[in-house]
């Protein structure tokens, strides 16, 4: 006899949706981003292309950098158009 879907039993459910909030990964870093406040025009185009939600933002003005989950990719510092992200080596 042929099972349709609808006779295929459930082997897993997904309880709670993925994330990387629950996994420090900071540590993976080579280079760091520093973030010049002065040159900072609040465009947050480095929020809108970091890939590890790393840019923090308050009231729609980027704060900081969220170092436990930035891995050092470096998209932040070459997407800024006002050149306020600059890499550096991580000093561990």
């Amino acid at each position: 006899m042929k099972k349709s879907w609808k006779d295929v039993d459930i082997a897993l459910i997904v309880k709670k949706g993925g994330t990387a909030q629950d996994f420090k990964t900071g540590d993976w870093r080579s280079s760091k981003p520093v973030w010049d406040s002065e040159k900072c025009k609040q465009c947050l185009t480095c929020w809108l292309f970091c890939p590890d939600s790393s840019i923090q933002v308050k009231d729609e003005k980027m704060t900081g950098i969220d170092f436990e989950h930035c891995k050092g990719c470096g998209i932040c510092a070459k997407e800024c158009p006002f050149k306020a992200i600059e890499m550096e080596v991580e000093k561990k």
